[in-house]
């Protein structure tokens, strides 16, 4: 395991460039699985969760080269349908495999338990209802999922809530379905978009990509061309980032970043005391003066405030004047964090589903665990904030969903060193 050591506190200045968004990279490289040629992917972050896709990729048949945050992949020599174990638990997104397999083979197979961090139940039994209502037959068996069908047909899909990864599966499975399947209260992530988006490059036919009714029409087989895509920057990074700065001071200019995806944590900033511009690609972020509490944060699906946010946000507001509350909507373990924040000198009170932040001056460094990817990030904020040394234990965790952390932050100002875990 690994840990990051944390010299605070830190005032963050300069320029940085946002790498590409996870949550975009992980399913378009499953997508990338259904291309009838070479794909090229460019964007691709550097990070654990990536590395981990790759590996399935390879497992299954493809060739893939993974260089300079570009993808090339080549599946025309794939000819596995089975996710083994070993891989399903790497990642909480390799369910996803199931629907690209289905639309490839015809049949997949997965152990029924994907892995990824414990934040609370995450069942994927809104995507095998999804499954069966497209005619596709679904065993589970020695903790095993098995699916097969011989044709997808069209039929009308209700989400009872906008799943992502349900949105996303039922997409990837549907792309040769018989007629059109539709997909109301879809998810509306701007993932989802760039997903459609690639998978509409390779000569998918997706409408409503963005909104909550998603219509898939099938085609009998996709386009012979080279296709190249860049996935767009992932917002959560971007969101730490600005979380950081509210947290220790200073002045940092953010590019390669889509500020229209994160409406929602720059309303929030601007309201506490943070001074921010937002241009075409890039956010201006300068915080002078102490954040200001008082904030009321609930989390929700998207357009609304990300949970992934919750954490990071949650150790900006420790430090600010005044009483901020978080509630979290999406999922019922997410405060895991606050335990070791409270170690640190943060006054945090959960009940159930809400975070009472009583804001103080200041955090003191001290050893802290990670416990999964946001909660592990949010400690990385704290540390940075913090007075004194700051260890981040089983900092794996953050290395699923950001690209060299505290070589990125380092350029900012801060003093990070990289070690082996105890």
């Amino acid at each position: 395991m690994q840990k990051l050591i944390i010299y605070g506190p830190a005032k963050l200045m300069g320029e940085i460039e946002v790498e590409g968004a996870k949550n975009a990279a992980l399913p378009i490289l499953t997508a990338s699985i259904l291309a009838q040629n070479k794909v090229i992917i460019t964007n691709i972050p550097d990070i654990a969760d990536v590395r981990h896709t790759i590996e399935i990729l390879k497992y299954l048949g493809c060739k893939v080269l993974f260089e300079n945050n570009t993808v090339v992949l080549d599946s025309s020599s794939i000819e596995r349908f089975t996710i083994p174990p070993e891989y399903a638990k790497l990642m909480r997104s390799s369910v996803l495999f199931m629907g690209a397999l289905l639309s490839k083979f015809r049949r997949a197979e997965l152990s029924n338990h994907p892995g990824g961090c414990e934040i609370g139940q995450r069942p994927i039994d809104l995507h095998i209802s999804a499954f069966r209502q497209l005619g596709i037959e679904v065993f589970e068996h020695n903790n095993r999922i098995m699916c097969r069908c011989d044709k997808v047909k069209g039929s009308e899909i209700f989400l009872p809530i906008p799943s992502v990864g349900a949105t996303e599966n039922i997409i990837l499975a549907s792309i040769f379905c018989d007629g059109e399947v539709v997909i109301k209260n879809a998810a509306k992530e701007p993932e989802i978009a760039d997903l459609c988006h690639f998978l509409n490059k390779l000569g998918a036919k997706i409408r409503g990509a963005g909104t909550h009714i998603i219509k898939i029409e099938g085609v009998k087989r996709l386009k012979s061309e080279e296709v190249v895509h860049k996935v767009i920057p992932d917002r959560i990074v971007a969101g730490t980032y600005l979380c950081a700065v509210a947290a220790c001071g200073g002045e940092v200019v953010l590019k390669n970043v889509f500020p229209r995806h994160l409406d929602s944590i720059l309303h929030i900033l601007k309201s506490s005391v943070c001074k921010i511009k937002e241009l075409k690609n890039e956010i201006w972020i300068k915080r002078e003066e102490r954040l200001k509490g008082g904030q009321r944060i609930t989390t929700h699906y998207y357009p609304g405030f990300p949970t992934d946010l919750q954490a990071p946000v949650c150790s900006a507001f420790a430090v600010a004047s005044g009483v901020t509350i978080i509630k979290e909507t999406i999922f019922e373990n997410r405060f895991k964090h606050v335990p070791e924040l409270v170690k640190m000198g943060a006054d945090i009170h959960v009940e159930k589903d809400i975070a009472m932040i009583n804001g103080v001056e200041k955090l003191r460094g001290c050893k802290v665990f990670a416990r999964d990817l946001r909660g592990g990030a949010a400690l990385f904020v704290a540390g940075l904030s913090a007075q004194g040394v700051t260890e981040v234990m089983d900092a794996d965790y953050i290395d699923r969903g950001y690209e060299r952390i505290e070589e990125k932050y380092s350029l900012l100002g801060a003093k990070i060193l990289r070690e082996k875990g105890e």
